[in-house]
């Protein structure tokens, strides 16, 4: 196995009607090999923001990681530094940690996605130091990316699952097609205003649902 690294599969994250849905799946891989199942690829963070009137409040940012693990993680303290020192400004923390992507010698050589998302925006962060904002309401990275997010967007146009509904349903479909993506799925969720497109079921204050 020398030479091998592990790597993590699917992270998917939805938006609709005021909900910001993310979910990922359990999965990581050596090689052909099956290490772990019950991984958790997604976190929740709190940070501190400033609104136009100079007060401060606090808000959610959800970011989940795909590719190789020690690289991912590298990459996630490194994007919460960067989200610290911006006060929880998504798009210039992104950048800059962007920036530091493209010129460091040591991040350059690293093998991971980020994707991240508060009530406003969702980007992705490729192993090229690029920042993409997603066109459409569903965005994913990893192994069954593609087959998350197809199944996303064709669920948000033809039906009317809440966010996290569609975006369970979606990982669900992935998971049944991409050997690299199980179903053991760690789930967040930001809901804006009322909640009225909260998905239902066991949900604990932090807006995260059991399995």
């Amino acid at each position: 196995m020398r030479g091998q690294v592990l790597h993590g599969t699917t992270i998917l994250c939805v938006r609709r009607r005021g909900a910001v849905a993310m979910v990922g799946d359990g999965q990581v891989t050596l090689g052909d090999t099956v290490v772990k199942s019950t991984a958790a690829k997604i976190r929740r963070h709190s940070v501190r923001r400033r609104a136009a009137g100079g007060e401060w409040f606090s808000d959610d940012i959800l970011c989940g990681f795909a590719g190789a693990t020690a690289d991912a993680f590298t990459l996630l303290e490194r994007f919460e530094k960067r989200l610290e020192s911006h006060y929880g400004q998504l798009q210039r923390a992104a950048e800059e940690l962007a920036k530091d992507w493209r010129t460091d010698r040591v991040l350059r050589r690293l093998e991971a996605m980020l994707l991240i998302a508060d009530k406003n925006e969702t980007l992705v962060l490729s192993g090229l130091g690029d920042v993409v904002a997603p066109e459409y309401d569903a965005a994913a990275i990893g192994s069954g990316a593609g087959y998350a997010e197809a199944a996303a967007r064709a669920l948000l146009a033809h039906s009317q699952l809440p966010a996290m509904d569609a975006a369970r349903r979606a990982m669900e479909i992935a998971a049944d097609i991409c050997v690299y993506t199980n179903r053991n799925f760690t789930t967040e969720e930001i809901v804006v205003g009322n909640g009225d497109d909260a998905a239902g079921g066991d949900k604990n204050k932090n807006g995260k649902n059991k399995n």
